[in-house]
């Protein structure tokens, strides 16, 4: 039966140093959650904690309603795949399943059905009586999943599980992770540093920095409503102009140069004569005659689409962006821009975000800030 988790106020401490300060969020019974986020943000900390490999030094971890902190990793019924694997390289393929249900003292007969059903299920049947070390990277990956899932765990835990296989390969692990996950439906914790991986299988999205949840939501909230700028920076890429809120109509925002242009969902409280932070990704520019002009400074043929780097005429991009990205979609475009070429283009106000001077706060309605 699979669990929900309750992280409520967990602290972390190596010695002086706090990796995770005060973290609560909720995971729900059934769903496929990731953990995304940069090197050394907190996630993998936060992961080893849940299984019991970590101490905790504040708060609680709940599996349904028994607080787990101080249950042994053993007893914490979860299912573990690492990174690298950790399968067996002296046992076969299904010695390798069959190892915790043994532990358990399954009968053979109940072990060999469970065995054959998830071999089935992770689709490496016919590889059975092999070593790992006659398998593919992707095919040993089925086996530490198989392992871990064939014990019937309450919890599923994977740690960055598919960083050590070919670009290729983790595209079509991560959709058979994906598939085997839903058809068993165990409550699944994912950590990966992996933008696309973490948009492409997860249910939920938590996004770390330094060991704090900057915001928790579906793939698409997470990507189109970000809550600051580290999310909408991290997850894909954005393009940061600084603006102003006009002085007569909080409803406008203007840039440097006195282009303006009318938001219809900025919260009410938004001050006239504020600075925002206008964050564009490279669809959500348009081409249009009364846009702002830019010049091309280099193109990317990439098939179904044009991306481009721009340059403004004048000064508007936040402290450390050298260059606007706009991706042209070839299905709609009229021509492709040559480098050294003007092209006029304004933002899709439907789509783009707005942040307060610092980034730290979303500006559109409906957007929370950060939590469950």
């Amino acid at each position: 039966m699979s669990n929900a988790i309750f992280i409520e106020n967990v602290v972390k401490r190596y010695g002086e140093v706090t990796i995770i300060p005060n973290l609560s969020v909720d995971i729900k019974n059934g769903e496929f959650f990731t953990l995304l986020g940069p090197s050394g943000c907190g996630k993998t900390t936060l992961l080893r904690m849940i299984a019991g490999f970590n101490s905790i030094e504040g708060g609680e971890i709940k599996f349904n309603n028994q607080v787990i902190n101080n249950i042994a990793a053993h007893k914490r019924n979860i299912g573990m795949v690492f990174q690298n694997y950790a399968i067996f390289p002296h046992l076969t393929v299904r010695s390798n399943i069959e190892y915790g249900l043994k532990l358990r003292k399954m009968k053979k007969n109940e072990m060999k059905e469970k065995v054959d059903k998830i071999l089935d299920v992770v689709k490496i049947s016919q590889y059975e009586d092999r070593l790992p070390e006659h398998l593919s990277g992707g095919q040993q990956q089925r086996v530490a999943l198989a392992r871990a899932i064939v014990i019937h765990p309450s919890v599923l835990l994977m740690d960055e599980p598919l960083s050590n296989l070919d670009a290729k390969l983790r595209i079509e692990m991560r959709s058979a992770i994906r598939d085997i996950q839903k058809e068993v439906g165990i409550t699944t914790v994912y950590v990966t540093h992996d933008q696309e991986e973490a948009l492409a299988i997860s249910d939920r999205i938590a996004v770390m920095n330094q060991g704090i949840i900057q915001q928790v939501g579906q793939p698409e909230e997470i990507y189109s409503r970000p809550t600051n700028i580290f999310v909408s920076t991290f997850i894909g890429h954005s393009n940061l102009l600084q603006g102003t809120i006009d002085q007569k109509d909080k409803s406008k925002i203007a840039f440097a140069n006195g282009y303006v242009f009318e938001m219809q969902n900025l919260v009410e409280d938004v001050l006239p004569g504020a600075s925002v932070i206008v964050a564009i990704r490279p669809e959500e520019l348009v081409e249009a005659e009364d846009g702002l002009k830019f010049t091309v400074k280099n193109k990317t043929f990439l098939g179904k689409y044009v991306q481009y780097e721009l340059e403004l005429d004048f000064p508007a991009l936040v402290e450390g962006q050298q260059i606007i990205e706009y991706s042209q979609d070839l299905g709609h475009a009229i021509r492709i821009y040559n480098e050294g070429e003007n092209i006029y283009l304004k933002p899709n106000t439907l789509k783009i975000n707005v942040f307060n001077e610092k980034g730290e706060q979303s500006l559109i309605e409906g957007v929370g800030n950060a939590k469950n």
